[in-house]
This record gives structure tokens, sequence and C-alpha cells, in this order.
């Protein structure tokens, strides 16, 4: 008869090692197409929801760091040059380690808050306050 310790090696060993591996929380990929001279980010609005961040200020982000007109149209945002989606996806991972990740503990559970007029980034799992240096 096997005793609990060799029971638990044995249903570690079973699992696979994809399933040993997850993140609870994974960066969107954009989902979108280009349209004659624009790019159309079709799941933009999931993108800031998962971030929980305002849609304005992830669309700001990307205006700024993609050099490029944009607007938000319903779900969808439309730039206004064509671009590939490995620069978009970059940036928006760029965004996430700037302003969603906290710089402790690598949680996405951050708040932005105002302190003294100093943007602070607030981690909701560790209590860490980081300042955020970009300006938008």
């Amino acid at each position: 008869m096997l005793d609990y310790e060799q029971l638990l090696e044995k249903a570690q060993k079973s699992i696979p090692e994809t399933a040993r591996i997850s993140e609870r929380f994974e960066i969107p990929k954009v989902a979108g197409h280009i349209q004659g001279s624009k790019t159309i980010v079709t799941n933009f609005n999931a993108i800031a929801s998962a971030f929980g961040r305002d849609p304005a200020h992830l669309l700001k982000y990307l205006q700024r760091e993609l050099a490029t007109p944009a607007i938000i149209d319903n779900q969808r945002l439309i730039l206004g040059r064509k671009l590939n989606s490995e620069l978009v996806n970059h940036k928006v991972q760029q965004y996430a380690e700037e302003f969603v990740l906290c710089k402790t503990c690598k949680k996405p559970d951050t708040k932005m808050e105002k302190e003294n007029k100093v943007l602070v980034m607030k981690c909701q799992a560790c209590g860490a306050k980081n300042p955020i240096k970009s300006r938008i």
C-alpha cells in the first residue's frame, strides 16, 4: 500500500506540464484587420476592461506610441494608418507593464490614483505604491 507522499508524487507526475504553468492574468492579444489605409482593432474595449483601465487612457497611450490618430467607434479602435499586429501587440504589452502590472509583485490588481499631484499605481494584492513616471 502506498503512503500519502508516494500517492502525491505519483499524482503530480501525471499532471501535464502545460496544466502546471498557468497565469491568472494574460495580456490579451489584439484582434483586428486592415481596411484600406486604416487598422481596425475589434477587441479594444475587451483589452481595456481586462486591464481595468479607462479605454480613453489606453487610447491616448497608443496614439502617442504609434504616432497615429485614432478614434473609438463602439467596441473597436480605428487607427489612422496601416500597422502590423505585432507592433500593436508590443505597445499593448508595454502599456500593461507600465500602467497595469505591479512593479513589486507583478500582479494586475492595481488602481491608478492621484496623490499630491503625482499619479501613483496602488496594488490591491500586496499594498505597494509606485509612482507612474510616464506621462500621457
